[in-house]
């Protein structure tokens, strides 16, 4: 077809999130000719992405580049990339843990790695992070199983258990799991008032802030806090672009990452409504978390966010630990309820003399090959 290339990718779910999976070898190797070919394949920019791929949501304009690893101990490296909407950019400033969960299945599925029933280990390089996630695969008939009794918050109905270990995932952008040194900074906002916040980095860096300090529950759902009048987006957003300066991922505000670091609000576990109509009971979590997704709330929660989410919880001192239960703080298993449910999340975090020590954190997820074939590309 004129004008066009046919490029194989297989479109799959990850988690609670959606894009396609391209073989490395199957793009060009100018980078600018590589993001050209994804936003072509995603029909960005654009804000209903009408001409690719793209679901004109930033849970599904998502892009896992997956190739054979020439490192030692490594079955495959990873590179993920948010797919602008609006712009005409791809983002690979941070990984995306949801999208993490489809590697190893299409690892698998391209032959990349041996399948071994039951489960097959795929150790993957996140290019993003610098770091190590280890994927345990279920496999039937030298496939992966991807049909089970296991479910997620955010997706319907069930599929077959995934774990997902991130190996000493501190310092995933900034080199430390305390950026600025400290386990409380403060931030004066534009209107004045000065708020606590925490910086930390585990997986992905983030920067939490109590809800209650901003003046509101916590509970909040995605659509509340769009249509605020009070602006909460904007203050989470200036939040966000003044502490990733903190640490030092932006020279100025301006220049911060859409996507990079994340901004999220915190408060004590407390009932309340999940999008779907459910009654979130506050026994059942450890914590409520919301958290954004580019230019709008998550309608779940980033693996990656929750990861450093539950890390933060268990370092004593940050205004994540100040909320979270104690019953959390003594089993190290961080149960958040997001706005589609909750997440679990297993941390194995010590104290080792002056500094604290993140070891692994493990998480459940599922995915789905949905289509697998060739899209045309425009070159």
């Amino acid at each position: 077809m004129d004008g066009y290339v046919k490029l194989p990718i297989v479109y799959m779910r990850g988690g609670t999130s959606k894009g396609a999976y391209i073989n490395m070898a199957d793009l060009p190797t100018d980078p600018a000719a590589r993001d050209a070919c994804i936003l072509s394949l995603y029909g960005s920019p654009d804000k209903r992405q009408i001409d690719g791929i793209g679901g004109a949501d930033p849970l599904t304009s998502k892009v896992a580049l997956v190739g054979i690893s020439q490192r030692t101990d490594i079955d495959v490296d990873y590179t993920f990339g948010y797919v602008g909407i609006d712009d005409a950019a791809v983002d690979y400033e941070g990984n995306c843990g949801n999208m993490s969960a489809g590697v190893g299945v299409f690892a698998i599925m391209q032959g990349f790695v041996k399948a071994v029933e039951p489960e097959t280990v795929v150790r993957i390089y996140n290019t993003n992070t610098d770091k190590v996630i280890e994927a345990h695969i279920p496999v039937k008939n030298g496939e992966p199983q991807v049909v089970g009794d296991f479910a997620i918050d955010g997706v319907p109905g069930k599929a077959s258990k995934i774990i997902l270990y991130f190996k000493e995932p501190a310092g995933a952008k900034t080199g430390k799991l305390l950026p600025t040194g400290q386990v409380k900074d403060e931030i004066t906002l534009a209107d004045g008032r000065t708020i606590s916040v925490s910086l930390v980095d585990a997986a992905t860096p983030a920067i939490f802030v109590r809800a209650d300090a901003l003046g509101y529950k916590g509970t909040e759902l995605p659509m509340d806090i769009e249509n605020d009048t009070q602006g909460l987006l904007q203050t989470l957003e200036e939040i966000r672009c003044q502490g990733a300066v903190m640490m030092g991922l932006a020279d100025s505000k301006e220049s911060a990452s859409p996507a990079v670091p994340k901004v999220c609000m915190v408060s004590a576990p407390q009932a309340y409504i999940a999008i779907d109509g459910r009654r979130i009971e506050a026994s059942d979590i450890d914590i409520v978390a919301r958290t954004k997704a580019l230019k709008v709330i998550h309608k779940a929660y980033a693996v990656t966010g929750g990861i450093c989410t539950a890390t933060a919880a268990l370092i004593p001192g940050t205004v994540v630990n100040e909320v979270v239960s104690e019953r959390a703080k003594l089993s190290k298993n961080v149960v958040l309820g997001h706005p589609s449910g909750s997440f679990s999340f297993s941390i194995d975090i010590k104290n080792d003399g002056p500094d604290y020590v993140l070891y692994k954190a493990g998480v459940a997820r599922t995915a789905r090959p949905i289509m697998e074939g060739v899209a045309y590309v425009a070159i």
